[in-house]
């Protein structure tokens, strides 16, 4: 299933999205050196040869010289798109990428969409079976019933790399995990329980199968498709509905759910009424799977049964059936044993390990996600899509299942190692990150875009309203922004709320507010009420002093210092706190904190010690457990200098502080980050490579985060501002939508600000 939320959006913005940066949502990057011309030799002719000579004697080596153990195929012919039918293989191509990213971004899994413009089964079948030796694994998606059942099973067969139709057996795997866990709750036995499947798709018939194979016996299951009870006998049944036809009297879904404990629904909205829920058994279980709108709300079907368990495709209920939990996973777990197929055994063990998931206690990340505490439960039966652990929990059941059914070619002689592995594919900063957006949709914030005739600040906030972040507070010239709003195809711009310094009610409690404050600074009041009329970051910070707005984001048309000064003519630093700058530097694997890079030129030996601590509490809130680096020119003394005192000093308040976490210094970039330098020094306090990097001074710090920004090739989120009264974001001037969003996110969930 599909996340299933009602977010909103305009055509446009969903086309700007595709659109921007480079279009599309793939790229390829090279995995080894390309700079030089012997890198060129061992990559192509004549390095190359070497390679294809050790495959061409013994095949299995593809695994070791190329990237096909990591790489899948996501093919389709746009023949059953995403609920919206047969639209042709070339307007699949949008979900396909979007397919391959969900691989890379939940699995680490290398993926390439492949859309084939045929729906002749039998040239499918022949394409995809002549790619054997390109991929590691093919994922077969939104292709229509009955061809799909026809296609899997014929790669199956011909190929030795595992193949799956997702559309069928990722439904299967996340519903059968959840329906583990409702038995469990409500203390029933598989093989006891009565069940019906509505709905004959691909999902519903893989769905039906996988619980079978899990212990529900075959008599107890009736299906129904739109014609009503498949029974024994029925006329125009295909091969695959008949396969579970059952002799029973029922014909109709309302007579099939009098007494049954359990409801599948893969079918249409509204298919289930409040009566036909109250004809259940008690305490029923009610997997209402329809997308994007399920047989019946469970608002509704808790009305009647309130001790029922209700699950849906969509993420605004509890209990979401959603896709993403199981296949990249599954896939994951297949690669990393070389398996030959995804069979019924691997199948079980996914679900299996997810309903075991979902019964242990729930991170603190993934709590903080949903704005409460999670705990198994009638409400929480499956696992949530972010939790990070499922990374460490799936592949290792499936290369396990694997193992034991002999589809693995090779073997993991230490799960508790591969177990780490898989950990440390992904970088925790990218879950956690998801989880903080998440968070903030549990709990809507106000944030105030201080520049809001800016297209790329404007896109940010229709955006951030737009994803159910929260209000965003538009500061600019009402037509000015009006305008621009019609112009990017908002449909409703009078409903957004935009605060105007011309004619704002607040401006007179700002003038007074501000004027108490500046007069002995050398303004006077007319001074004071220009800088609100005509500054908007100025009126911009009053608004947020005033409590109207819980967070602002500004910079895209100032220089940093300029932006800073004015708002710290409105603001005051938190009580008892340094404001300065983190640019977080995100790379595939690690996170790299880099503080202060923005405000304090010469930080005093205090400074850097606030600076380090406060830091490393951002990096534990991203996920991180910290390793901080006082940076300088000098590793523990040489060469010497001048300045080394004020670092000595700072890793001195610390000892006596006692901070909680890994800490050294003065030490140089090399010997902070290369664990092979670091032997050199075996007193160093530091365990690994620092993440983060406390800066000797200005310079140093706001030059090195815009090198490694420009030439680093890594994602930088920053610079995020820390320490001031109520949370301010100051972008850089190059900001793209993107970007202004994540610090609005990061400060209206706290994290930064």
């Amino acid at each position: 299933m599909s996340e299933g939320s009602r977010v909103e959006f305009t055509e446009r913005e969903a086309l700007f999205y595709h659109k921007t940066i480079r279009p599309g949502k793939l790229e390829i990057i090279a995995s080894k050196p390309m700079a030089t011309q012997r890198d060129l030799s061992l990559a192509y002719s004549p390095g190359v040869a070497v390679p294809v000579q050790a495959i061409a004697d013994d095949p299995a080596t593809a695994y070791d010289y190329t990237a096909k153990g990591n790489l899948v195929a996501v093919i389709s012919n746009g023949t059953a798109i995403l609920g919206m039918g047969n639209l042709g293989a070339l307007a699949s191509k949008p979900v396909m990428e979007g397919k391959a990213v969900l691989f890379k971004r939940f699995a680490d899994v290398d993926s390439i969409d492949i859309e084939l413009a045929t729906e002749d089964t039998d040239a499918i079948i022949e394409a995809v079976a002549l790619m054997e030796p390109s991929f590691g694994g093919i994922n077969l998606e939104d292709i229509k019933a009955p061809e799909c059942f026809i296609i899997e099973q014929a790669l199956r067969e011909r190929m030795n790399i595992p193949v799956m139709h997702d559309d069928q057996h990722g439904t299967a795997i996340i519903a059968a995990a959840g329906l583990v866990n409702a038995c469990y709750i409500t203390g029933r036995e598989l093989k006891d329980v009565k069940v019906v499947v509505n709905g004959a798709g691909a999902s519903a018939l893989a769905c039906t199968a996988l619980i079978k194979s899990m212990g529900v016996q075959h008599t107890n299951v009736t299906m129904c498709d739109s014609k009503g009870v498949i029974y024994q006998g029925r006329d125009n049944v295909d091969q695959f509905k008949s396969a579970h036809a059952i002799e029973t009297d029922a014909r109709t879904l309302t007579e099939a759910l009098k007494g049954a404990d359990i409801f599948l629904g893969l079918s249409v909205a509204g298919a289930v009424t409040q009566d036909m829920v109250r004809d259940m058994a008690k305490g029923p279980i009610i997997f209402a799977m329809a997308n994007p709108d399920p047989e019946i709300t469970p608002p509704d079907a808790l009305a009647v049964h309130p001790d029922a368990i209700v699950a849906t495709g969509r993420s605004d209920y509890p209990n979401q059936v959603n896709n993403v939990l199981g296949f990249p996973f599954i896939f994951r777990g297949a690669l990393d044993v070389r398996a030959t197929a995804i069979n019924e055994e691997m199948k079980i063990a996914a679900a299996q390990a997810i309903a075991e998931l979902a019964r242990e206690q729930v991170p603190e990340e993934v709590a903080a996600a949903y704005g409460k505490t999670h705990q198994f439960g009638r409400d929480y039966i499956i696992p949530a899509p972010f939790d990070p652990r499922l990374m460490e929990v799936v592949p290792s059941a499936v290369a396990k299942a694997a193992m034991d059914s002999g589809v693995a070619q090779i073997s993991i002689e230490d799960f508790d190692a591969y177990r780490h592995a898989l950990k440390s594919r992904l970088n925790p900063t990218t879950s956690v990150l998801t989880n903080v957006y998440a968070q903030v949709k549990q709990d809507p914030k106000r944030v105030i875009f201080a520049e809001a005739e800016d297209e790329i600040v404007l896109r940010a906030a229709i955006q951030y309203r737009d994803f159910g972040y929260g209000e965003p507070v538009l500061v600019g010239r009402t037509k000015a922004v009006l305008a621009k709003m019609t112009e990017l195809g908002v449909a409703d711009p009078e409903s957004y709320h935009i605060e105007n310094s011309s004619t704002s009610e607040h401006v007179e409690p700002m003038v007074a507010m501000l004027y108490e404050r500046l007069q002995r600074r050398g303004y006077m009041e007319r001074d004071v009420r220009r800088m609100v009329n005509q500054e908007r970051n100025i009126f911009a910070s009053g608004l947020l002093k005033l409590g109207f707005g819980d967070a602002m984001i500004t910079g895209m048309t100032r220089p940093f210092s300029q932006t800073i000064n004015d708002v710290r003519r409105v603001m005051d630093p938190k009580p008892g706190h340094l404001p300065f700058g983190i640019h977080v530097m995100v790379g595939k694997n690690t996170t790299t904190f880099l503080a202060d890079t923005t405000i304090n030129e010469r930080p005093s030996s205090e400074d850097l010690a606030v600076i380090a601590t406060e830091t490393a509490a951002v990096a534990r809130r991203l996920g991180h457990e910290p390793r901080v680096a006082f940076l300088s020119f000098s590793t523990f003394g040489n060469p010497s200098g001048r300045w080394l005192d004020n670092i000595r000093n700072a890793v001195q308040i610390l000892d006596d502080s006692d901070p909680g976490f890994e800490y050294d210094g003065d030490m140089a970039p090399d010997a902070a980050l290369n664990p092979n330098i670091q032997k050199n020094y075996p007193f160093c306090r530091l365990t690994g490579p620092a993440n983060v990097l406390v800066m000797p001074g200005l310079q140093s710090g706001n030059i090195s985060a815009k090198l490694l920004r420009e030439l680093g090739g890594q994602a930088t989120i920053g610079p995020m501002l820390i320490g001031m009264e109520k949370p301010v974001q100051v972008a850089p001037m190059s900001a793209i939508a993107p970007d202004i969003l994540t610090l609005a996110v990061l400060a209206a969930a706290g994290i930064a600000g």
